[in-house]
């Protein structure tokens, strides 16, 4: 036995069911819609408000769909831009993109121009998939941008008769209706399939090499980076996930897609998970809690990733007694803490397993999850999943910690990241002989078992989305009445965190909160708006004048405390 196996403790609390080690495929990440697409032909693969597709359906819609783009001279290793919410034409954008070796990079549809361009801009994409009613941001931008070819699709070129007749008329009476006049470098989904082949088509792919997606985020540093992913990344992370719930069964399971695709944990958990257990993907493109419900007691899901606020919203709404939700087996969340009593609740509610995860977008996501049917730890992320190695080291020394003492969770593994896109110096900066630091200080106990104790240095998370004070307070310092600004997080009973802004105005100047926050509206997506402000005439600093963002913290927290006891 060597070191490294000594000191994985947490192999010793691994469920019997749950391998120590496994043996990833070397394949590209279609290969795992290919095969189900062969073993389960005329299983549901999608359902999707109220039409269905079947394995062979949804196979031959990604070949028409990667024919199409080579028609239209996308080739390996060029960048495609998916804006799109759940739907078949994710699924399908998303293969379609990976059979020809094309790059997808995933889109937040909530982001506003200023930072759409930026990720069309630094990822390099000459396409874009894009819905309808988000043609108008597309369009806004193009110019900016490296966009050649913009693929515009509609929800309602999937859903069922007569659905399909009448979505246009509700978006015309709501006033949503967006006309797609003809242009130069425009196309539309559902033309480009019906014109192309269905006979298979794929390039060769390095799995471990090749780069099968660019996934945007602030990382551990705050600034806004394309994390390369490979296909071996993603496959290796999904066939993790599928030993940890050990219990699925391949073409029996119905998984719940409320997560978006966008985000990394959605990605993986819901579409390449369903995809690679020949499950059906219970397609929503947004999250309302009603409709969650219906759909949970119509569609029967087996499976439910999600985040709190989704288990939350569902809990709190005032009807959920009368919706039969047995049917969900196990559910895990991720994004943000999940609080004792939510998980509590919703079990003695559904009869479910729900159990709290760890990762990051740099590890494809998952690196760690209590385990679901057997002993979990109330307030731990749970045990690295297999293969992957994860210490606590020393923030300023980088040496390792000793069990029980808190430091930076550092790991290593399958999953990690090629890098970040066009940024060697930022790479070099969160490896250290090997291992990725997250940034997170964290501590094990004596079982294996991991603890978050306290987050990246200043990330916010609100609603399962990361949130980086940077960028607000740049926007904020944008208004010409702002001298200072500072973000931090604040405790928010549903969203886990919310944003609050201290601002010191210019002399001489007033400004409303509500001012500022038609200002912030404007420049940034709403989850990143702040929701409370807090005028002062200075802010705590060092000696050299830099703003202490951590004293800001502490005063909240002291006056949440002063609140308790009153």
């Amino acid at each position: 036995m060597n070191k490294d196996e000594f000191n994985k403790v947490w192999l010793s609390s691994y469920p019997k069911e749950v391998p120590a080690s496994i043996a990833y495929p070397e394949i590209p990440v279609t290969d795992l819609l290919v095969q189900s697409a062969k073993d389960f032909p005329n299983h549901d693969a999608i359902s999707f408000m109220g039409k269905t597709m079947k394995y062979n359906e949804l196979m031959n819609d990604v070949y028409k769909f990667a024919h199409g783009l080579k028609q239209l001279g996308i080739k390996k290793g060029d960048r495609i831009s998916l804006l799109l919410p759940n739907s078949p034409q994710s699924v399908i954008s998303y293969y379609g993109a990976l059979l020809l070796g094309a790059i997808v990079v995933q889109n937040n549809p909530m982001y506003t121009e200023r930072e759409l361009e930026h990720q069309l801009v630094d990822s390099g994409s000459e396409t874009i998939v894009t819905l309808d009613l988000l043609y108008p941001k597309v369009m806004n931008i193009r110019s900016k941008t490296f966009l050649k070819t913009i693929i515009v699709t509609s929800i309602k070129d999937y859903l069922p008769f007569p659905k399909n007749l009448l979505y246009n008329l509700k978006l015309k009476k709501e006033g949503q209706y967006v006309p797609i006049p003809k242009q130069d470098g425009v196309c539309f989904f559902s033309k480009l399939l019906k014109s192309q082949p269905v006979f298979p088509i794929r390039v060769s792919i390095d799995p471990k090499e090749d780069i099968a997606l660019l996934q945007y985020t602030g990382g551990t540093t705050g600034v806004a980076k394309g994390v390369m992913l490979t296909h071996y990344n993603l496959v290796a992370n999904v066939v993790q996930e599928t030993h940890w719930l050990y219990q699925a069964k391949k073409g029996q399971e119905r998984i719940l897609g409320v997560l978006p695709f966008f985000h990394v944990f959605g990605m993986t958990s819901v579409m390449n998970l369903s995809i690679h257990l020949a499950s059906t993907m219970i397609l929503l493109p947004r999250f309302k809690a009603e409709e969650i419900l219906e759909t949970i007691q119509r569609e029967k899901p087996t499976f439910f990733p999600g985040a709190p606020t989704m288990y939350i919203a569902l809990l709190n709404h005032p009807n959920v007694k009368q919706y039969d939700l047995s049917s969900i087996n196990a559910c895990i969340s991720g994004s943000a803490p999940l609080p004792l009593e939510v998980q509590e609740k919703f079990e003695k509610l559904t009869g479910a397993r729900l159990v709290e995860g760890y990762g990051l977008t740099e590890t494809s996501p998952v690196t760690h999850a209590n385990p679901i049917w057997q002993k979990r730890k109330t307030g731990s992320i749970g045990l690295p999943w297999p293969d992957i190695d994860a210490k606590i080291v020393d923030p300023v020394t980088a040496e390792d910690v000793e069990h029980g003492g808190i430091g930076e969770l550092a790991i290593k593994g399958p999953v990690v990241m090629k890098g970040y896109w066009n940024r060697p110096e930022e790479t070099t900066k969160v490896f250290l002989n090997g291992w990725l630091l997250t940034g997170d200080m964290a501590t094990m106990d004596d079982e294996g078992y991991f603890y978050i104790v306290d987050r990246k240095k200043d990330m916010i998370i609100a609603g399962g989305y990361n949130i980086y004070p940077r960028e607000v307070e740049e926007v904020l310092y944008e208004h010409e009445a702002v001298q200072e600004a500072v973000v931090i997080g604040i405790p928010d009973p549903y969203r886990g965190e919310t944003v609050k802004a201290f601002i010191v105005l210019k002399q001489g100047v007033t400004i409303t909160e509500k001012e500022l926050d038609v200002f912030c509206r404007e420049r940034l997506a709403a989850y990143k708006i702040p929701r409370a402000y807090e005028f002062r005439t200075e802010l705590p600093k060092t000696m050299v004048g830099k703003i202490l963002r951590r004293a800001l913290v502490d005063e909240e927290k002291k006056k949440i405390d002063q609140d308790k006891v009153s």
